[in-house]
């Protein structure tokens, strides 16, 4: 029953409240942030403090993150190894049929082998998608000031103006995506 329970998707219903309900729990323990993107400044500040002086703060006093950000990676591997879904991700028929006609392959899932693979990379569409896509999330998320977790989650629970402002511009950027770059660059 319980190994049921976790390797099955929760619904929106009861994963989203869950996940809301960290806000409060966290400003209750102690007055703490939800949000991951300053877990990797603080391990650069841990493992590599330089000269850089954007590295050079008391990274200890939110080294309670650090873990936070080690529980998200266990709960990855709990989820995807011991408790992985024993049915195929599903998506729609219409979504398969554009991703089809663009040459990714029939076993579509998460992540496309076409373009999520290190033979994929090696071409222009899988360099795109991996190289320049991951820098334009890191620039983005460092220019906000922070990830969607953080803004979106916690920001906005706490009625946060350019937190509310950064969640619209990730919807934006996010629909722009969907509708005019991806199906270009699928195209490549």
């Amino acid at each position: 029953m319980v190994s049921d329970l976790l390797s099955r998707p929760w619904p929106w219903y009861v994963a989203g409240p869950l996940i809301g309900l960290m806000v409060p729990l966290l400003l209750l323990l102690g007055n703490k942030r939800f949000g991951i993107s300053s877990t990797l400044r603080q391990i650069c500040a841990a493992c590599f403090p330089g000269r850089i002086s954007f590295f050079h703060y008391d990274w200890k006093k939110d080294s309670w993150n650090l873990v936070l950000a080690a529980g998200i990676v266990l709960g990855g591997v709990l989820g995807g190894i011991v408790f992985r879904n024993p049915e195929p991700v599903r998506i729609s028929a219409a979504t398969v049929a554009d991703l089809q006609a663009a040459g990714i392959g029939t076993q579509v899932g998460l992540h496309p082998v076409e373009i999520f693979s290190f033979g994929a990379l090696l071409t222009l569409r899988g360099f795109i998608f991996v190289v320049v896509g991951g820098f334009l999330v890191g620039f983005g998320t460092r220019y906000a000031g922070g990830c969607t977790s953080g803004h979106s989650i916690m920001g906005i629970s706490n009625l946060q103006w350019p937190s509310m402002v950064a969640t619209g511009c990730f919807f934006a950027g996010g629909l722009l995506m969907t509708w005019v770059f991806i199906p270009r660059l699928l195209g490549l």
